[in-house]
Order: C-alpha cells, then sequence, then structure tokens
C-alpha cells in the first residue's frame, strides 16, 4: 500500500465517516470516550494521582489525534502543500492545541508561571468542544446553524431592537426604578427571557403594563428562533436519510 493509500485511509477513519465503515465509527466512539474521561479532573480542584494519569493519558491520544490531523491536512483542506501551514490555524485545530497545551509539563516550570498555568488550566475545557467533531448528531446541529444562520441573524437582530427599545421606554416610564440605561437592559434582557429574576422590576403601574407587554411579545420572539432550528434539523435528517438511501 503506497503512502498516498495510507493517507487517505487513514483521512477517511480519523474523520466522520459512513455509517458503514466500522473502523471510523470505532475511533470517533473511542475518542468520544476519552474526551468524557479526560474532563473528569475538572470536576475537582485537588490533584490526586489518578487525575494525572488520566490527564497524562488522554492528552497523548489527544496529540496522537492532532498530529494524524496535521498529516492529513491537505486532503481536508485540498489547498497543497500549504494546506499543512494553514491547518494549525483553523477552529477546530486550534480547539485540539487549547486542550492540549495545559497538560504540557513544560508550561508548569518556573514559579512566576504557576499563576498563568492555573489559568492555562482551564482551557481544558476546550475538550468539551472536541466532542462536535465525533458526532454526527452534533454536526447535523452544527450544519442546521451555518444553513438557517441569515434567519437567525435576522431573528437575533430583531431581539435585540426590541430589548433596546423596551429598555428605552421603561427607562424614561420610571426613571426612579432604573436609574441608568444598563438597568433598563438588563430588565429588558430578563423579561425577554422570560426569566424574571426579581431583583430589579417596576413598580409603577405604567412600568408593571411595560412589563406585561413585555413578558408576552418576549414569548413569541423567544420561541423563534427554536422553530427556525427544530424546521432546519427535520430537514437535515431528511437530507441524511436520502443520502443513506441512495
Amino acid at each position: 500500500m503506497s503512502n498516498n493509500t495510507m493517507r487517505e485511509r487513514l483521512f477517511q477513519i480519523i474523520e466522520v465517516g459512513e455509517d458503514d465503515d466500522k473502523l471510523s465509527r470505532v475511533y470517533d466512539f473511542f475518542m468520544m470516550v476519552v474526551i468524557s474521561i479526560s474532563i473528569i479532573p475538572l470536576w475537582s480542584h485537588d490533584n490526586n494521582q489518578i487525575f494525572e494519569i488520566i490527564d497524562k493519558v488522554t492528552v497523548i491520544v489527544f496529540i496522537a489525534d492532532y498530529v494524524l490531523r496535521l498529516v492529513t491536512a491537505d486532503l481536508k483542506l485540498k489547498r497543497g502543500a500549504i494546506s499543512f501551514l494553514i491547518y494549525p490555524f483553523t477552529a477546530m485545530a486550534l480547539i485540539d492545541l487549547l486542550s492540549i497545551l495545559p497538560s504540557v509539563t513544560v508550561l508548569k516550570r518556573g514559579f512566576r508561571l504557576l499563576k498563568i498555568f492555573r489559568l492555562m488550566r482551564t482551557f481544558k475545557v476546550f475538550r468539551i468542544f472536541k466532542a462536535f467533531r465525533y458526532s454526527k448528531n452534533i454536526r447535523m446541529i452544527v450544519n442546521v446553524f451555518k444553513k438557517q444562520k441569515d434567519s437567525l441573524i435576522v431573528v437575533c437582530g430583531f431581539a435585540i431592537a426590541y430589548v433596546l427599545v423596551s429598555a428605552l421606554v421603561i427607562f424614561n416610564a420610571e426613571p426612579e426604578t432604573f436609574p441608568t440605561m444598563y438597568d433598563a437592559i438588563y430588565w429588558a434582557t430578563i423579561s425577554l427571557t422570560t426569566v424574571g429574576y426579581g431583583d430589579v422590576y417596576a413598580t409603577s403601574s405604567i412600568g408593571k403594563f411595560i412589563t406585561m407587554i413585555s413578558a408576552v411579545l418576549g414569548i413569541a420572539i423567544v420561541a423563534l428562533p427554536a422553530g427556525i432550528i427544530i424546521a432546519g434539523y427535520q430537514n437535515e435528517m431528511e437530507e441524511n436519510n436520502r443520502k443513506y438511501k441512495e
């Protein structure tokens, strides 16, 4: 088997492959398990030996996965030799790198760098986002957001405009309760999402009336992106089913 053929097969395995590719499915499942296990040390602030072992073993797997993806970058990006230079700066490659760096022992040296390392420890949370690559369902959801981004942007723009208008109205209707525009925007946001923490609320009759309108309209605005995402997800499932039958 030639080097190119081996790299092509390796690329098929490490990328989310077709349902009939058993090796690809096994690799995806294995990486999902490793990612899940790697997050266990983040559940505690204690640094015991078991957590250190888990961290070292999982980061070795992540490094190997990163190297494999780097050597097959040209097959993914399809831009020739320059792909090997571009790939490290892609979104998922940066997430991979940020999930690896906090566990590299070289970065732990030096007392002055201790606080920096503590901050870098939070980068391990990026390991959660690595799961996006290995789950077809998550990839479907990501595709839905990509395809429906125009509609979602319009809805988000409408929601932001509604928050600002509501905040401006309540800011002028009840200046005693809302001394700053920031307080008004905070109130409008929690009213739009129908959360209503109760720490900032209208006290006058006109303010309460505005709150009721804001809450009712907020339900409709919040429901719009949910409907767009659900419809897009159904279309994505139907498209995948058609490809599978073909």
